[in-house]
């Protein structure tokens, strides 16, 4: 467990979170630290090596990982470190700071520990809470994440709650007036991007969606995330057999991202 040093400034978790690390699911709480719920998934990870130095993963060494992200980032912490240096070449926050600052796009709909959906403007800030994230399942409000964010002009669609939402997220984007709107959805939380490509018509609007943390995805998960703009296989061997045949680009080649649609200028442009 990470427990408070005596500091004004400690790393330590701030109420209640759950999410995915390698397949497992882990609970990370100010009582109890940092639990690892279930069995990883996977046995090796290069980016995971790449970032904690872990060359096999079993649950003792997700628990490590977590551990190291709350201590070195404040990761599920009040004084969580908003760091906007780029991790990996073809991350989410990545791209979509590259759009926001090309002005591809007006919005992005992510999630953040701590604040839940929110929708941000400002690329720095979603490189700044993606660049270290893992998929979150649920999580609890920390008000001083949730100021962190509003002060740079991102909205939180339940500060109360932090509720994780996306298809209400992108609804919320709709209604402050974004047309060009990016949303991450998890693998877990798949069925939403079937459910945000509703929205489109509706509410006369385009959604570029890119499916993240897609390491648990089963086969009724495919016929949602085929839907998605672009797809991280992370470690689905489904993804890469599905859905790797039908992609336009490939990024990458260790952990492939496929982009499955071209986007023009005027709505969105990818390639």
């Amino acid at each position: 467990m990470v427990r408070p040093q005596n500091s004004c400034k400690a790393t330590c978790p701030a109420g209640e979170h759950e999410i995915y690390c390698c397949g497992a699911r882990v609970r990370i709480s100010r009582k109890d630290g940092v639990e690892v719920l279930t069995e990883p998934t996977v046995e090796y990870c290069p980016l995971h090596e790449s970032l904690y130095g872990t060359k096999n993963i079993d649950k003792e060494s997700v628990r490590r990982s977590v551990e190291m992200k709350i201590a070195r980032g404040g990761f599920c912490c009040p004084n969580r470190n908003f760091d906007a240096e780029p991790i990996v070449a073809y991350g989410a926050s990545e791209m979509m700071r590259v759009w926001l600052e090309k002005q591809l796009i007006d919005c992005a709909v992510v999630v953040c520990e701590g604040a839940g959906t929110v929708i941000v403007t400002d690329g720095k800030l979603v490189q700044s809470i993606g660049a270290r994230l893992t998929g979150i399942v649920k999580t609890s409000p920390i008000r001083r994440i949730i100021r962190h964010i509003e002060a740079k002009r991102g909205a939180i669609l339940d500060k109360a709650t932090a509720r994780i939402d996306q298809v209400e997220g992108v609804k919320r984007a709709s209604d402050l007036g974004f047309k060009r709107v990016a949303v991450s959805v998890a693998g877990f939380q798949a069925k939403a991007i079937s459910e945000i490509r509703k929205l489109e018509s509706h509410f006369n609007m385009n959604a570029l969606i890119f499916s993240v943390c897609n390491t648990c995805v089963t086969m009724k998960d495919v016929q949602h995330i085929s839907k998605a703009d672009i797809a991280c296989t992370s470690a689905s061997r489904i993804l890469r057999n599905k859905i790797g045949s039908k992609a336009v680009l490939q990024l990458g080649v260790t952990i492939p991202v496929y982009a499955l649609t071209i986007r023009e200028r005027g709505s969105f442009w990818l390639i």
